[in-house]
């Protein structure tokens, strides 16, 4: 049987690497291009957990690699130091500690002293959360509510705008968690994240095209007032829903000024079960807080007439193939698969539980707000018409 040879990658070629990860290449498809399978590029990325590292500079007062070798000519044709020291412009002692350490006159090199240089000047610095054991502890606790690090980092900032040592940024507990050389928080703290990967990657989402059906009587959302659009008065509503395996479903709904979460649990799929589980949600509001509802063009959504009629309410539709329009849903969606993966039946979760996770989801600190909750947020809103 025929192996191939251990491979090393140039610098060229880990530099084109990171380049192809950051764009969102897939690891198979950076292996093609360097004729390698997927299993030779994973290593080299995993070693800083996905994330790239910085480009090294040489500090402008070290000696560059032109005048190691001005200086390893210099010892071939026997010249002295000092005589050196004055073609470079730089002091005898500098010239004299370089030669010195690196086996003095007779087995000075140039490359391999540089290459040395590079080597001594590594200082990696220490991670602000080793030195603080009490921040490290709370995030820890944080991501496992299910915090996001940019939450968390939002949320400090605001608790402790003055005070420097309380807080970190997201990017410094994403590296802490992924570059398990820093040895602050733990791996295992990555599986509450929104997206569990091994190493961390770039966001970068295909849309696959829908299959576009024709909704009777739909308003659709271009006739949807301008105070619904700007986020400025409270009471309006967008919904979809949220697919599990074994035709399980849950019903999502999002109010667009204060983000706050309500989840309905639905029976099936079929336009009876969600408008009938949706009226039942909508009772639980005052009218004031409960205005419209956008949704998309899911024929789940053929009976909006009917839930019209039983809570007037008025229902907007989105355009074709445009989820972006409903955003804020879409959003949290995406948030809930932290608590509903993909692939897995969601018949079983109770409306408790569900309103439970629709609670813990509220009492997270979102950086649209400036880091309030959607629960505070919400709460205004009560009190105001109240």
């Amino acid at each position: 049987m025929k192996y191939r040879t251990r491979t090393f990658y140039t610098d060229k070629q880990k530099s084109e690497m990171w380049d192809r990860w950051q764009r969102g290449e897939s690891l198979s498809s950076i292996g093609r291009r360097f004729d390698r399978a997927s299993s030779s590029i994973f290593p080299q990325l995993a070693l800083t957990g996905g994330i790239r590292p910085p480009v090294r500079a040489r500090s402008r007062l070290a000696l560059s690699i032109e005048e190691r070798e001005e200086i390893s000519r210099g010892l071939a044709l026997d010249r002295s130091l000092r005589a050196i020291a004055h073609d470079l412009k730089r002091a005898p002692s500098t010239i004299s500690r370089e030669v010195r350490r690196n086996g003095g006159r007779r087995a000075y090199r140039a490359a391999v002293s540089d290459q040395r240089a590079w080597d001594c000047a590594r200082r990696p610095k220490a991670c602000k959360l080793s030195f603080n054991e009490t921040l490290c502890r709370f995030i820890a606790r944080k991501l496992r509510l299910k915090w996001s690090p940019q939450q968390i980092a939002g949320w400090l900032m605001r608790k402790h705008p003055d005070e420097e040592q309380e807080r970190v940024s997201h990017e410094t507990i994403y590296r802490s968690l992924y570059v398990q050389a820093r040895g602050v928080l733990k791996k295992e703290l990555q599986q509450y994240l929104r997206s569990p990967r091994a190493i961390r990657r770039s966001r970068h989402a295909t849309q696959k095209g829908l299959k576009l059906r024709k909704i009777k009587d739909a308003v659709p959302i271009s006739e949807r007032p301008p105070e619904i659009e700007d986020r400025a008065v409270p009471g309006h509503w967008e919904g979809d829903l949220i697919v599990g395996a074994n035709n399980s479903y849950i019903a999502t709904l999002v109010e667009r000024h204060s983000r706050f979460v309500m989840l309905a649990k639905v029976a099936n799929k079929d336009t009876q079960s969600v408008i009938t589980a949706l009226i039942k949600q909508a009772h639980k509001l005052p009218k004031e807080l409960y205005r419209s509802l956008t949704w998309d063009r899911g024929s789940e959504m053929t009976g909006h007439v009917k839930f019209t009629m039983a809570t007037k309410i008025d229902v907007f539709f989105c355009d074709p193939q445009s989820p972006w329009q409903r955003g804020s849903n879409e959003n949290t969606n995406r948030l809930l698969r932290q608590y509903f993966p993909r692939g897995i039946d969601i018949s079983a979760y109770s409306q408790a539980k569900l309103s439970a996770v629709a609670r813990q989801l509220n009492e997270r600190p979102r950086k649209t707000l400036q880091y309030e909750t959607p629960a505070e947020k919400f709460t205004q809103c009560v009190a105001a018409i109240c």
